[in-house]
């Protein structure tokens, strides 16, 4: 009983797990939809680009760590730098090629993947697309 309150007080006073991930990728989000007149603006060979791009700064970055640890850690920094105009680039393209354009509650799917969370969608949410930004990040 006291753990049932104790569990409820600090729902009260902090949210659930969920409202604080949703805090926590508001920015993120609202970055993702900053890079979309910029990447809506690309010829679709400058699209393209945008993975050699992003690989050559991966890459970059990852240059020189030898630790393994170390290097998990940088790589999850550059994904978590390059994140934004990633997403706003599948968002591009998957509304160039299929004519679907990734909503805001698709991009928080696809942050929650990224991070290695479970992402509860219902029937009709777009699973389909959530999958695809977290999957083109970390290929």
């Amino acid at each position: 009983m006291a753990n049932n309150f104790a569990d409820k007080l600090v729902k009260k006073i902090f949210g659930s797990s969920s409202d604080v991930f949703l805090k926590s990728v508001k920015a993120t989000v609202a970055d993702i939809n900053a890079f979309e007149p910029k990447i809506q603006a690309m010829s679709d060979d400058e699209l393209q680009a945008q993975t050699p791009k992003f690989k050559e700064m991966i890459a970059s970055r990852l240059k020189g760590s030898e630790d393994i640890e170390e290097r998990r850690k940088a790589e999850q920094d550059v994904l978590n730098e390059i994140l934004p105009e990633a997403f706003a680039t599948v968002r591009e393209g998957s509304r160039r090629v299929t004519g679907m354009r990734h909503f805001d509650v698709q991009m928080i799917g696809g942050i929650a993947l990224h991070q290695g969370r479970i992402a509860e969608m219902r029937t009709g949410e777009g699973k389909t697309l959530v999958a695809t930004s977290p999957v083109y990040l970390n290929a």
